[in-house]
């Protein structure tokens, strides 16, 4: 599902050289639930934005879900990214549309027919338990509910790969722990995640395969 070969990336600041990853290799398999763990600055953004395709590494290969993320045309960025589900720290809805309206906006950008784009909505609402929370609006919503309607959003597009960056960094821990529970169903429902956090302890909870990101470069790869 996802390949990684000697891969870094670097900015320039001003006459500086910035290093966000260096010499990054790695494989995930198709239903692998992995965690990519690191404080602060260590790169794990940079990481994932590098597999949507939002930025692109100075050297090494990338490969996501059967695409060469490396060389793809820019025509074809949208074939990788209707393979992908991405959710953020920050809900990032639209504060002017209700929660339906949020999905139904991704289905419209997607092309879907319209008449299968209401059944698709309410069963990805019903998957996060919002079902009776479509019509609000996201200031109406509590940080937990919108971070469901935020999944509820990566969901309906069916991905094969959830890319999930910080997704419990804003929430107390009762309402992280509802949040990974729901990242456990999706998992086991076949959709392979790659879930990026800070917090030690969320990775040595979850109990599954862990990276360690510091620096920019990958030091433990964990079982």
């Amino acid at each position: 599902m996802i390949q990684l070969q000697h891969v870094f990336k670097e900015y320039r600041v001003g006459p500086v050289k910035v290093t966000a990853l260096a010499d990054v290799s790695f494989e995930i398999d198709k239903g692998e639930f992995t965690v990519l763990a690191g404080p602060s600055g260590s790169g794990k953004t940079t990481l994932l934005r590098l597999l949507y395709r939002d930025e692109v590494p100075t050297e090494g290969e990338i490969r996501v879900a059967g695409y060469e993320v490396t060389r793809l045309r820019r025509s074809n960025i949208p074939q990788l990214r209707r393979a992908i589900g991405m959710v953020f720290q920050d809900a990032k809805l639209l504060p002017g549309r209700n929660v339906y309206e949020n999905i139904v906006f991704v289905l419209r950008v997607l092309g879907t027919p319209r008449r299968e784009i209401a059944p698709r909505v309410m069963q990805a609402l019903k998957a996060v338990g919002l079902s009776a929370r479509a019509q609000a609006l996201p200031a109406q919503l509590s940080l937990g509910e919108q971070q469901r309607a935020s999944l509820a959003r990566a969901l309906v597009k069916e991905p094969a790969l959830l890319l999930a960056d910080e997704p419990t960094g804003n929430l107390d821990e009762g309402i992280a722990e509802e949040i990974l529970d729901l990242l456990r169903e999706i998992w086991n429902r076949g959709t392979t995640i790659l879930l990026a956090t800070h917090r030690a302890t969320l990775a040595d909870q979850l109990k599954r395969r862990t990276l360690v990101l510091e620096r920019g470069r990958l030091l433990k790869d964990k079982d």
